[in-house]
This record gives C-alpha cells, structure tokens and sequence, in this order.
C-alpha cells in the first residue's frame, strides 16, 4: 500500500495531514513522529477469511498488507500539539504550528567620547 493517497493542508495555525485509509480502524493506526520532524502513519490491512468450503476468490484487486507514509514536517511544527482522529475511513492529522519568532531588535551601542 505504498500509494496510500494522501492530502497535506496548511492553514493559518496547523498543518492538516488526510490519509485515506478504507477498510481500517482507527485502533489499527499507528502515528508516530520520529527524530528529525519526520510524521510516520503505518499500520496493516488483513484479508477477511470468509473462504468457505467451494467459495473462492474469483479476482483480488484491494490491497492489503503493511503499509507506511512519511511525511517530513516543516521546522515550524509543534510537536507537542499533535492530535489524529480516523473517521469513516479517513485519517486525520492535525499538528499545531509554533509562533513566529519575534524579529530581534537592533542592539544600540553608545559612542564613548574621549
């Protein structure tokens, strides 16, 4: 599932990051954020074992298997504001962004006058 669709959104005070994910609930979802700003979503889809005796598989065409997104996020993410929800198939998750940084005021420095 290595081309698990995926939306990345920025808005004014977070990143939304939507991945679909049919077919899975959300307690099957791993989402971790590793060194380097580095958001990893991974997780396994298993195939239903509804083969009964004469019923077979005549065509398998979803995927399923293990599968992992990396995303890096920007240097301005707050690892402390992350937050993931799964509905109706659809993860979402939202990481906070930090306050710009204040812009540094001129250091003034005053002449000696000899």
């Amino acid at each position: 599932m290595a081309a698990t669709p995926a939306d990345v959104i920025e808005h004014p005070d977070a990143y939304a990051f939507v991945v679909d994910m049919p077919g899975i609930k959300g307690d099957e979802i791993k989402v971790q954020v590793e060194s380097d700003n580095l958001l990893v979503v991974s997780g396994e889809r298993k195939r239903e074992n509804k083969e009964n005796e004469g019923v077979k598989y005549v065509r398998m065409e979803r995927r399923m298997g293990k599968f992992m997104r990396k995303f890096q996020l920007p240097e301005n993410a707050d690892l402390e504001k992350i937050s993931a929800s799964c509905n109706d198939g659809v993860l979402k998750v939202t990481v906070g962004k930090l306050p710009p940084p204040e812009p540094k005021k001129p250091k003034t420095i005053q002449v000696q006058v000899a």
